[in-house]
C-alpha cells in the first residue's frame, strides 16, 4: 500500500493540463468524496501499527501534493485567460502609434526648394566625394591658388586629387558641363570642411546654391531674386547687399537681412545691428563659364549660396548646430508639426 501512495505521488508531480476540465477531473480523482484520498485514509485503520505514523505521513504528503498542484494549475490557466481575453478585446483602446517627425534640416531644405521651384528654379544634385576639377580648378581656383586656403579641405589620402566637397558649388559645374543655358537651379546637399566642432560650427553641414545662366542677366536680376526668397521664407523684406570676395563670382556681395531688434533674442542674434548676414552671392565669373563651356560674350549669370544649418538655428531659435546630428528624440520630436 505504502508503494502505491509513493507511485501516485509522483505521478501528481508530474502531471500537468492545459485545460480546465482536465484540472478539474484531476483534483476529483484525489480530493473528491470517492477520490483516491479517501480510499487511503479508509485503510489507514488496517495499517500495523509500527507503520501508522510513516503511512499517514505519506498520505498527507500526497494531499498536500495534489493540493498544490490543483491550485498551481488553476493559477496558470486563469492568468492565461485573462491574457487572452485582454488580446481579443476589441473595445479596448488601441495602442498609440508613434508618429515620426521630419528632421529641422529637411524641413528648412523642402520651404527653400518650394519657394525657388515658384520661380523656375530645378534642383540638381551631385556626388560627396568630388575631385579637384569640380571643387575647385572650374571655379576659378586653380592649383595653389592662395583663395583654397579659405577652406580646409578633407581630402581622400590615396588620392589627392580626391575630396570631400566643400560646397555645393561642384554641383553647379556638373549641371553646366552637361545642360546648355538657360539654366535655373539649386543645388542642396552636404558639405564637409575640416573645422573645429562647437555650437555654431561644424565639420559637415548643408548648403543650397543658386545657380542662372542666360542671356543680358545683370546684378539687378540677382537683387530681385534675393528680396523675394527673403520675403518668402523670413517674412522680412528689407535687405542689403555688401561687398565681398569669392573666386567664383565677380562681383561678390554678402547678403544681410533686417532681422530687427524687437526682442532680447534679435539683440544677441545681430549683435544689436538688427542685420544678419545670410548668404553671399555675385555675378558668375566669366572664367567659370569659359571652363564649363559656356560663351561669356554671350551669356552672363548669378549664383547664390546658404547654410541650411544656419538658417534653421534662425528659424526655429535653435542655440546649438551639433542638435542636428546627435539623434536626441527628444530634440526631433519638437518638430512634429512642422512640414
Amino acid at each position: 500500500m505504502l508503494e502505491e501512495i509513493q507511485k501516485h505521488l509522483e505521478k501528481v508531480k508530474e502531471f500537468s493540463a492545459t485545460k480546465a476540465d482536465e484540472v478539474e477531473a484531476f483534483r476529483i480523482e484525489y480530493l473528491g468524496k470517492k477520490g483516491k484520498l479517501k480510499e487511503f485514509y479508509a485503510a489507514f485503520k488496517e495499517v500495523p501499527g509500527e507503520f501508522k505514523k510513516e503511512f499517514g505521513q505519506t498520505i498527507n504528503a500526497l494531499k498536500t501534493a495534489a493540493e498544490e498542484k490543483v491550485n498551481e494549475l488553476k493559477s496558470s490557466l486563469d492568468s492565461d485567460q485573462e491574457s487572452e481575453a485582454s488580446d481579443n478585446d476589441i473595445t479596448r483602446p488601441g495602442a498609440p502609434i508613434s508618429l515620426g517627425s521630419r528632421h529641422p534640416i529637411s524641413i528648412v531644405k523642402n520651404q527653400i526648394i518650394d519657394i525657388f521651384s515658384r520661380i523656375g528654379f530645378n534642383v540638381s544634385e551631385g556626388p560627396e566625394i568630388e575631385d579637384d576639377w569640380h571643387n575647385f580648378t572650374a571655379l576659378n581656383l586653380p592649383e595653389y591658388h592662395p583663395a583654397r586656403d579659405m577652406q580646409d579641405t578633407f581630402f581622400i589620402q590615396t588620392d589627392p586629387d580626391i575630396l570631400l566637397r566643400t560646397h555645393t558649388s561642384s554641383v553647379q559645374v556638373r549641371y553646366m558641363e552637361n545642360n546648355k543655358p538657360p539654366i535655373r537651379t539649386i543645388s542642396p546637399g552636404r558639405v564637409y570642411r575640416n573645422e573645429a566642432i562647437s555650437a555654431r560650427s561644424h565639420c559637415f553641414f548643408h548648403q543650397v546654391e543658386g545657380l542662372y545662366i542666360d542671356t543680358d542677366v545683370s546684378f539687378a536680376d540677382l537683387k530681385q531674386t534675393l528680396q523675394y526668397f527673403t520675403t518668402e521664407l523670413f517674412g522680412k523684406s528689407k535687405i542689403r547687399l555688401r561687398p565681398s570676395y569669392f573666386p567664383f563670382t565677380e562681383p561678390s556681395a554678402e547678403v544681410d537681412v533686417y532681422w530687427g531688434l524687437e526682442t532680447e533674442t534679435d539683440y544677441k542674434m545681430t549683435k544689436g545691428t538688427g542685420w544678419l548676414e545670410i548668404m553671399g552671392c555675385g555675378m558668375v565669373d566669366p572664367n567659370v563659364l569659359i571652363n564649363c563651356g559656356i560663351d561669356p560674350e554671350v551669356y552672363s549669370g548669378f549664383a547664390f549660396g546658404m547654410g541650411i544649418d544656419r538658417i534653421a538655428l534662425l528659424l526655429h531659435q535653435i542655440s546649438d548646430i551639433r542638435l542636428f546630428s546627435e539623434n536626441d528624440i527628444r530634440f526631433l520630436e519638437q518638430f512634429k508639426s512642422s512640414f
